[in-house]
């Protein structure tokens, strides 16, 4: 058990490096954006889980798994990019 644990925490470890550099992107795009009203876009949404539902039956991760995380990863990126998109335009 103790050497899946480590298993998980080092995985944990690159999933927060990974989760890091999608901000950094949101960061771009909150200063790329030309107006808030485009900062949550339904069909680029529906396209990234759709993408990601695609890659996630070939990695082995159940789509009952990928989807809600990324819709809530989604969800929080949006906020994210908002909260950048105001404090950099406020």
């Amino acid at each position: 058990m103790a050497q899946v644990r480590q298993g998980v925490d080092a995985l944990d470890r690159a999933l927060v490096t990974l989760l890091g550099e999608r901000q950094r992107y949101m960061h771009a795009a909150a200063r790329i954006k030309p107006s808030r009203d485009v900062v949550h876009d339904d069909a680029r949404i529906e396209d990234v889980v759709s993408k990601v539902l695609a890659a996630a039956g070939p990695a082995g991760l159940s789509p009952d798994i990928a989807e809600p995380v990324w819709r809530t990863l989604i969800d929080r990126c949006i906020a994210h990019e908002l909260a950048v998109w105001d404090r950099t335009r406020g």
